[in-house]
């Protein structure tokens, strides 16, 4: 097994480390989400808290790590009789991003439940966290459903698995971390709400910082053991602290008036639910306990606010999380009360051990590695357009339009690609449509397919009671249908001929709710604009649909109209993502008014790029953006080469009536 990296020797990312050893005080805060720029010690800093973890005792021989003390009375290798334990070092389990539902809660043999009536259970990853440090990386990434699983076994301490009528339930509590990326997609306000801190993280802009950094990665890759041996002082001492700060927790006191902070604190930043005044509470507690407090102070709670709003003030997609602290600290002050002011020469509420005991110790410094916000979006290429000939003269950028909810967009046809809300798919979850025989492991069993497929042979296997004769040929898998994430490429005319500020500015806010209809629809996006001599990959396909959204808030206009050069562009584009990821079916967004210009037959040459994408199927949709009295109908004309459908601006919104009179009128032709 090899050495972990010393939790101590970390340099900076004090927010980080605090929120890993609240947690590690009081596992009911509700974990951490870890948000940050990849290379930033997310993941070094969670494997080495394991480390620091006080060691658990357990049943002996139980797979559920039950304590002897007080052992689980539902536990499935139960029941234990209360004595004495072994001890363990308290696991890590790192749950990969390609989990399945089942390696992640556990299941069920069904061919001996149906045919000998047996539990046969074999434990999933949340057995095996129980009592331990559940952790997963880039979870942002994660299957929703599996993220809900996930979330609701951390919130209700248990685990249930419910198999056509057969349920194990086991207890599950663990100290959840997830770590996520925001450049590769952004998870859900609602599950963001179930983690109960969050921290962002960045890689320090200070030079000696960064060379400590660098000095004590070197050291500890040329000789992990000899590092970890130089901060094996400083690791016990830490780990003597959390054992402290965990039997000091339940003598905690917190007062009327801090409770009076947390709810106008709630209130103010207009947080949804009471999840975050819970969250607050254990917080400021661990906090106290963490600092050798049996009060809460003001300044407790101060800490507790940054470490559990800024992630539940995310109302829309496009929302950066982020707290005032302006307005925090003068909430706090118009609800201080007496007793809960922080005493300014007492010991430091929220504070880390010193790190200049050990080796190696850094210049003097505030210790903060997260100066540089992680929600910025970096720069690809410099301005979109620049370099191009701009013809008709450059525009500045203009600011989108109000959102609105937008009509749905799908891809036609069946499809087995990423669970997600948009098209029709065959999925793991979702209404049963078929059986089939199971390719590999069982894993969603047919009950009447079974029996269909095992009664024919009852007498050829001398059954002679009630029970049914199961073999492993009669089971037949559940085929069910649901929804899917597409790629949703967006390829939006940049041009003169949209450079009008008012026309600009919608076409943007239509754009702008088609990306909020792909985040909340899970899909991957992204975005191709045209205009001057050629096209441009604005933002490559990705998850993150907040990336998009700042890209197109940057878009200039002006210049010719190449309309063949960004169908072609999208056609590369495409031929590339279809070798990466086979199964995701793709969406072809066109925004444009049709017109195209520049070099011989600019809409002849539109039209042959624009069958390229009809001739390989790729579905298909022009927004038409053409205004005014006279309508010259080119984006008509070129959806019919894309073998698509063409909407106007108006039609495109959820409510509008153009678009509800298209839907009517489509349908009476269809039934006539």
């Amino acid at each position: 097994m090899s050495t972990p990296y010393p939790f101590t020797a970390i340099v900076g990312q004090d927010d980080l480390r605090l929120g890993l050893l609240l947690n590690a005080v009081s596992p009911a805060v509700g974990g951490v989400l870890v948000r940050g720029e990849k290379g930033t010690a997310k993941s070094t800093a969670v494997r080495a808290l394991a480390a620091l973890m006080p060691e658990v005792s357990v049943v002996p021989g139980c797979r559920f790590s039950c304590a002897p003390d007080s052992p689980d009375p539902a536990c499935p290798d139960g029941p234990h009789e209360a004595g004495s334990g072994v001890s363990r070092a308290a696991r890590t389990v790192e749950l990969p991003v390609g989990a399945s539902e089942d390696r992640l809660v556990g299941a069920l043999d069904i061919e001996r439940a149906l045919a000998e009536g047996v539990k046969a259970f074999e434990p999933g990853l949340l057995a095996d966290a129980h009592r331990g440090i559940l952790y997963v990386d880039e979870v942002n990434l994660l299957h929703d459903h599996l993220v809900d699983l996930l979330l609701d076994a951390a919130a209700m301490g248990a685990s249930y698995v419910e198999r056509e009528g057969v349920s194990v339930r086991h207890a599950a509590r663990f100290l959840l971390v997830g770590t996520m990326n925001p450049e590769e997609g952004e998870l859900r306000p609602q599950l963001l709400d179930r983690f109960g801190l969050t921290v962002e993280v960045a890689a320090s802009r200070e030079t000696d910082l960064r060379v400590e950094v660098v000095r004590r990665r070197l050291a500890y890759d040329d000789d992990p053991s000899g590092f970890a041996a130089q901060w094996a002082g400083e690791e016990g001492a830490l780990r003597a602290r959390i054992v402290a700060a965990r039997e000091l927790l339940p003598h905690v006191r917190l007062g009327d008036g801090a409770l009076r902070q947390i709810a106008a604190t709630c209130a103010a930043f207009e947080v949804d639910g009471m999840r975050a005044d819970i969250v607050m509470a254990r917080t400021a507690t661990a906090l106290a306990a963490w600092a050798g407090r049996t009060d809460v102070l003001a300044e407790d709670v101060r800490q507790a606010a940054l470490l559990a709003l800024p992630h539940r003030r995310r109302r829309n997609p496009f929302d950066a999380p982020g707290l005032d602290e302006d307005k925090l600290d003068d909430t706090l002050e118009q609800n201080s009360g007496e007793g809960d002011d922080p005493d300014p020469d007492g010991p430091d509420g929220g504070g880390l051990p010193p790190q200049g005991d050990g080796p190696g110790t850094p210049p003097p410094s505030d210790g903060r590695a997260d100066d540089t916000p992680a929600q910025s979006v970096p720069e690809q290429g410099g301005e979109p357009g620049q370099g191009q000939s701009s013809g008709g003269g450059e525009q500045q950028p203009v600011r989108a339009g109000e959102p609105f909810r937008t009509k749905v967009l799908s891809v036609p046809g069946l499809g087995e690609g990423a669970a997600g809300r948009r098209s029709r798919a065959r999925t793991e979850h979702g209404r049963t449509t078929g059986a089939r025989r199971p390719q590999g492991a069982l894993t969603k069993l047919h009950l009447a397919a079974t029996v269909q497929a095992a009664a024919p042979h009852q007498r050829a296997r001398g059954r002679s009671g009630r029970g049914l004769v199961v073999r492993r040929d009669d089971l037949r898998q559940a085929v069910r249908e649901g929804r899917e994430g597409n790629l949703v490429l967006f390829v939006v005319d940049a041009s003169g001929s949209m450079a009008a500020r008012q026309r600009m500015t919608a076409v943007k806010g239509a754009v702008l709710s088609l990306l909020m209809d792909a985040y909340q629809r899970r899909d991957k996006v992204g975005l191709i604009t045209f205009r001057g001599k050629d096209a441009e990959v604005v933002l490559p396909p990705t998850s993150s649909v907040d990336a998009a959204a700042a890209r197109l808030e940057m878009l200039p206009t002006g210049g010719r109209t190449p309309v063949a050069a960004g169908l072609l562009k999208a056609h590369d584009v495409l031929r590339v993502e279809r070798l990466r990821d086979p199964s995701r079916r793709p969406l072809l967004v066109v925004v444009t008014d049709g017109r195209a210009t520049g070099g011989p037959e600019p809409v002849a040459l539109a039209a042959r790029a624009a069958r390229l994408h009809e001739v390989e199927g790729t579905a298909s949709v022009v927004v038409d953006c053409e205004s005014g009295p006279v309508r010259l109908g080119l984006a008509v004309s070129l959806a019919g080469e894309l073998g698509g459908t063409a909407v106007t601006l108006d039609e495109l919104r959820a409510d509008s009536i153009a678009g509800l009179v298209k839907d009517v009128q489509g349908y009476s032709g269809r039934a006539a």
